[in-house]
């Protein structure tokens, strides 16, 4: 008599190449300092755009962009072919050189904030916020709030993609 029995062996192993194969191609972001952003983009022959994740560690919606945004794997591709990926606390103690001046941390109330990344905000303290600029290191654009993949991916490709150059974000933004 024969029996209808489950390969649980054959099962285990589907499971397993399955979820090394996601592995194998999930698309890891590589984040930089903000020194080394400034570094690669001096001194790389084709240097990138950048992008500056402003955080705080205390911030609910920052970890939540880290998680569904950053690691989308559609978002992080396009993110590591095209930018400089910084993560920078917005109340860091470390002093940071840009432009022939250092920024410092301000201490304020409870916490305080970093004088470059209040710089980069355009003084709007506000966490996330993320920050395009272009290859020379000039402002693009901060954008506050917590993005969705989809919609932080229509951001990014406005500036990855000099969109930004020819149409302004309203006309580019109502066509998609």
């Amino acid at each position: 008599m024969q029996t209808n029995s489950i390969d649980y062996k054959n099962i285990g192993l589907t499971g397993f190449l399955l979820l090394f194969t996601s592995f194998l191609f999930a698309q890891e972001v590589n984040w930089v300092s903000f020194s080394q952003a400034v570094e690669l983009a001096a001194t790389e022959e084709n240097p990138k755009k950048v992008f500056i994740d402003v955080y705080t560690d205390w911030c609910g919606w920052c970890k939540k962009m880290d998680k569904d945004t950053f690691q989308n794997p559609e978002v992080a591709k396009y993110m590591e072919a095209n930018f400089y990926m910084v993560k920078m606390d917005g109340e860091g103690k470390d002093p940071i050189e840009f432009k022939g001046k250092t920024y410092k941390f301000i201490a304020s109330g409870r916490k305080g904030y970093h004088e470059l990344a209040a710089a980069l905000m355009q003084g709007r303290l506000s966490y996330p916020t993320t920050i395009f600029l272009d290859e020379e290191l000039n402002m693009l654009s901060p954008v506050p709030g917590y993005q969705k993949p989809e919609p932080f991916l229509n951001i990014a490709k406005y500036f990855g993609e000099d969109i930004y150059k020819d149409k302004d974000w309203k006309t580019y933004a109502g066509a998609k």
